[in-house]
C-alpha cells in the first residue's frame, strides 16, 4: 500500500465495521499450525525490479528506456544466493496482473487509461486480472502464466517457499478477468448498479453519477497519450478503493481502484453471519465447518476461489493488502478454506490497528500481522533520536500473548529505506535495529531486497519519489544491481563496505533460523541496568533469550557516535531461571565469534564486562 493508504485506514475501518475485543490467550494456545522450532525469514522482492540490469533511471522512463526485470531473472543461482542469505520464504511482490501503461493488445489485453493508473508501470495494488500475472514480467507475455509457474518450481527446488499478494479490499477501475476459469463470473458482472448497496453486489455504487477524474494529477507527467482525454468511462460511478463515496475522488484518494463490497452496509452494519462467542479459541477446522452451511456474500466466494486457485498452483502463502479494511469474518471463511488445502500455508496480513490485532489473529485465522505500529515505529523513533529504547520492553510485554504472530521488518515497499537519510541515515546505523528486530521475539523476520547491501532509495523515479524504492515506475535499484552484477548474482560490483554489510545480514539471518533460543523465552535486562548502572548509556538495549539447550544475552548500541564500556548486570531472576551457580562462564559472540567476555556469577547475581562500539551489537551465547 502507499502512505496515503495508511492514513485512510482508520477512517474507513471505523466507518465500515468495528471489532470486538477477544480474551487474552497464552502463546501455547495461539501458535496454531506454525509451531516451528526455528525462526522464519521472509525475503521480499519487488519482482519487476529485482532482475532489471538497466541503470538509466530516467524519471518517468518507459520500459524501453529504464528496463524491467522478468520472472526468468530469478535463476537457480539467484535463488541459491537468496536461500544462502538465511531465507525460508520469498514474497514475490507485484505478481498478479495489475493496471499499467504499456501496449499488450497483441496478447488480448486492453490498454489501461493513464488517468486511472499511478505512474507508468502501475501500482501492483490495482489488480486487473486475479487469475493471471503481470505481462511485464514475462519474456513471452503470451506464456506469462507458464513462466510464473516455472518460477514457483525453481523456488521450491531451491528449498524456498513462495508468497504472493492478494489484494482483497479494492481492484483496478478497469478490471477485466480475461483468464477466468470456466464458470467464474467477473467482478461486478451480476451487480444491480441502480442501488448503492446490495449484499451480493461486488461493488458499491453512486447511482445516477458518472465517475470523474480527480483534479491535480498529471498522468505520465504531461506526456501525450491517446487515452488521456480528461475522462474515464464509469457509469454509474463506484466507491473508490479507500472508501471515498465521491463520484469525483480527491487526488489523494486511491482513485485508481474501486472498493470491493463484502456485505458491509454503508452504515457499517454487517449483512452476513457473525462468528459465535468463543470462536477466538477454535481451530481453523472448526471455523471451516462453521461456514459450510452459511449463505455468504458473493465477493467472499470470489476471493476464496482466487486464493485456492493459486494454492493449487503451488503458492505457499499470501500477503494480504489492507486486511483490516475487510471484516474478519471473511478472513475466517477464506483462511480456514486455505488451511484445509494446505495446513502450513503462510498467511500474512497488513493490519495497523493494535486494538484489532487479536481479532484478526484469533477470529480471522491469520498467522502473522505487520508489527509496524509498535516495534517498527519505536525502532525508527530511537534511531532518529526521538525516543528511548527502554520502551521496547513495554511493547514486548504488551504483545506477549501474540508476539509470535507479529512479523518484524525494517524495510518494505511501503516504507522509507532503512539506509535512507529519512530513516537510519546509513546502513551501518541500521545494524543494531536489525539485530533487535530479528532477535527480540519468536516472530518471523522480513527484509526487503537491497536492504542487505544498503539500498537507500535515492532515485526520483517519476511518480515515485526518493527515500522509497518506487513501486509505480520502471526503475533500477543501484545497490542491488551491483550485487546482481549483470546476472551473475555474486556481488562482483559491490563496494567493500557493501560486501561487509551483506556478510552481516547473512551471519545474522542464518543464526536466527538455526537458534532454538530465539523460539524460546525472553527477559529484559534494560531496567536493572538503566536504574543501577551509571556507565550504561541511554542508547543501549539488552535482553536475554533462551531455550533448554541455548542461552543468549543480546546487547545493541543504538548510538552511532559513542563507544560504551560497562559492567552489564544480569539480574538474579535470570540467573535463577538459568540455574547458574556462582562462578565464571564464557560468553561467545555468535555474530562474528571474535569477541569473548565472561559472565561472573556471585551470590546469585551476574555481571559481564562489555565494551561495545558505536552501532555495534553482540549476541552472546553462554558456553
Amino acid at each position: 500500500m502507499t502512505k496515503s493508504k495508511f492514513i485512510a485506514v482508520g477512517i474507513v475501518a471505523a466507518v465500515l465495521f468495528s471489532g470486538c475485543k477477544t480474551k487474552d490467550l497464552k502463546m501455547s494456545e495461539v501458535k496454531e499450525n506454525h509451531s516451528n522450532d526455528k525462526k522464519i525469514v521472509v525475503y521480499q522482492v519487488f519482482t519487476r525490479l529485482f532482475g532489471n540490469k538497466n541503470t538509466n533511471n530516467k524519471p518517468w522512463g518507459t520500459i524501453e528506456e529504464n528496463g524491467v526485470g522478468k520472472f526468468n531473472d530469478f535463476t537457480d543461482k539467484a535463488l541459491h544466493e537468496i536461500k544462502d542469505l538465511g531465507v525460508n520464504y520469498v514474497w514475490y511482490t507485484g505478481v498478479p496482473h495489475h493496471a499499467l501503461v504499456n501496449d499488450y493488445t497483441a496478447y488480448g489485453i486492453s490498454n489501461d487509461d493513464p488517468e486511472v493508473v499511478k505512474g507508468r508501470a502501475g501500482s501492483p495494488y490495482a489488480v486487473k486480472d486475479y487469475y493471471n500475472v503481470n505481462p511485464d514480467l514475462a519474456v513471452n507475455p503470451a506464456k506469462r502464466l507458464e513462466e510464473f509457474e516455472a518460477l514457483i518450481k525453481r523456488t521450491h527446488n531451491a528449498g524456498l517457499k513462495v508468497i504472493i499478494d492478494i489484494v482483497p479490499n479494492h481492484i483496478a477501475r478497469k478490471y477485466e478477468g480475461k483468464s477466468n476459469p470456466a464458470g467464474v463470473r467477473d467482478f461486478g458482472a451480476d451487480d444491480d448498479v441502480t442501488v448503492e448497496y446490495k449484499r451480493d453486489n461486488n461493488f458499491y455504487y453512486i447511482p445516477n453519477e458518472h465517475f470523474e477524474i480527480p483534479d491535480g494529477d498529471v498522468p505520465l507527467n504531461g506526456e501525450k497519450n491517446a487515452l488521456i482525454d480528461g475522462k474515464f468511462d464509469e457509469n454509474p460511478a463506484k466507491w473508490t478503493g479507500n472508501g471515498s463515496r465521491k463520484f469525483k475522488p480527491d487526488q489523494n484518494d486511491w482513485y485508481e481502484t474501486v472498493k470491493v463490497n463484502y456485505g458491509v452496509r454503508p452504515d457499517g452494519t454487517k449483512d452476513f453471519p457473525e462468528l459465535p462467542t468463543g470462536f477466538d479459541q477454535k481451530s481453523y477446522q472448526e471455523h471451516f465447518a462453521f461456514w459450510q452451511d452459511k449463505d455468504v456474500p458473493n465477493s467472499w466466494k470470489k476471493f476464496k476461489d482466487i486464493a485456492l486457485y493459486w494454492t493449487a498452483k503451488g503458492v505457499d502463502g499470501f500477503r494480504y493488502d489492507m486486511a483490516e479494511m475487510v471484516p474478519y469474518e471473511f478472513w475466517s471463511y477464506m483462511n480456514s478454506s486455505i488451511k484445509m488445502k494446505n495446513p502450513n500455508a503462510f498467511l500474512l496480513a497488513e493490519v495497523y490497528n493494535p486494538n484489532e490485532y487479536r481479532n484478526y489473529i484469533r477470529l480471522g485465522k491469520m498467522d502473522y500481522l505487520y508489527d509496524k505500529v509498535e516495534t517498527y515505529d519505536k525502532l525508527k523513533d530511537v534511531i532518529r533520536g526521538n525516543s528511548s529504547p527502554d520502551e521496547l520492553t513495554n511493547i514486548q510485554k504488551g504483545m506477549s500473548d501474540i508476539e509470535h504472530h507479529m512479523l518484524h521488518f525494517l524495510d518494505n515497499h511501503d516504507e522509507q529505506r532503512l539506509a535512507s537519510p529519512e530513516f537510519a541515515g546509513t546502513p551501518e546505523r541500521g545494524k543494531p535495529l536489525m539485530v533487535v528486530s530479528a532477535t527480540i521475539s519468536t516472530s518471523p523476520t522480513m527484509i526487503y531486497f537491497g536492504q542487505e547491501v544498503g539500498e537507500a532509495g535515492n532515485e526520483d523515479a517519476g511518480f515515485g519519489k526518493r527515500s522509497r524504492t518506487s513501486i509505480f515506475d520502471y526503475i533500477g535499484v543501484p545497490n542491488h544491481q551491483r550485487w546482481m552484477n549483470d546476472g551473475k548474482f555474486d556481488g562482483g560490483k559491490l563496494s567493500e563496505s557493501e560486501k561487509q554489510l551483506r556478510d552481516f545480514y547473512k551471519r545474522l539471518l542464518n543464526f536466527t533460523i538455526s537458534s532454538s533460543a530465539l523460539m524460546g523465552s525472553f527477559e529484559e535486562m534494560q531496567s536493572v541496568n538503566r536504574q543501577n548502572n551509571e556507565a550504561y548509556d541511554a542508547l543501549l538495549y539488552s535482553y536475554a533469550r533462551w531455550s533448554e539447550s541455548q542461552k543468549l544475552i543480546i546487547i545493541a548500541n543504538f548510538s552511532s557516535e559513542k563507544e560504551s564500556e560497562f559492567d552489564l548486570k544480569v539480574p538474579s531472576t535470570l540467573i535463577s531461571k538459568w540455574n547458574l551457580k556462582d562462578g565464571s562462564y564464557v560468553l561467545v559472540d555468535k555474530l562474528y565469534s571474535n569477541s569473548k567476555t565472561y559472565l561472573v556469577v556471585k551470590n546469585g547475581e551476574g555481571s559481564a564486562r562489555i565494551k561495545i562500539k558505536p552501532s555495534e551489537s553482540f549476541i552472546y551465547e553462554i558456553n
